[in-house]
């Protein structure tokens, strides 16, 4: 359905330099196409810098900072992966913040590749089963979750719906299952 995200905001949360163009272009279309609204927060105000894995990218405006963004705006969040999206972000402590009271709210997320890192930091892994880029698999299982090698993996064992996936190959399943996820959600609010 082109309008099963209607109106639904949804946070996409990235560090300013590092975030993996593909993961995090494909899942914003996802949510245009559904016809949700798509926000771009960042620890800085300005631009976003994304990488092709280790080559520079494209730069994407910031819509909102941390600072000024409140998760109980949003209906939903996706944290796209990048070795140094998901490594910065989890010493942001505003970004840990941010992801944490989204998740207490039961509100639902997608995270991929090397976002969970942000997930561990924020301790919300424990009893959850989750899949990542595969070099992540023993921090997971270090901070109480289960570490599964699965294209997507939806777990809904906490306190809001999860969706992960490993890598860019996975992004059509990923935005597939999250897209569905996310309008169930909003559909039962």
């Amino acid at each position: 359905m082109a309008n099963e995200l209607s109106g639904l905001r949804v946070a996409f949360l990235t560090s300013n330099e590092g975030v993996e163009q593909a993961e995090l272009t494909a899942p914003w279309q996802a949510v245009t196409d559904a016809d949700g609204r798509p926000e771009l927060i960042a620890p800085e105000a300005g631009e976003v810098q994304a990488f092709n894995h280790l080559d520079k990218g494209d730069a994407f405006p910031v819509d909102r900072t941390l600072r000024d963004a409140d998760p109980g705006d949003y209906d939903a969040l996706v944290i796209p992966g990048g070795v140094a999206n998901g490594d910065f972000l989890r010493t942001v402590p505003a970004a840990v913040s941010f992801v944490q009271r989204h998740f207490a709210a039961g509100k639902p997320a997608a995270v991929i590749c090397h976002g969970p890192w942000v997930l561990v930091e924020a301790g919300l892994v424990r009893d959850r089963t989750l899949t990542s880029w595969p070099s992540l698999k023993t921090d997971i299982e270090n901070a109480g979750g289960t570490w599964v090698d699965s294209e997507v993996q939806v777990c809904q064992e906490g306190p809001n719906t999860l969706v992960t996936s490993r890598k860019p190959d996975d992004l059509p399943a990923f935005c597939a299952t999250f897209t569905r996820v996310f309008s169930r959600q909003s559909q039962s609010a």
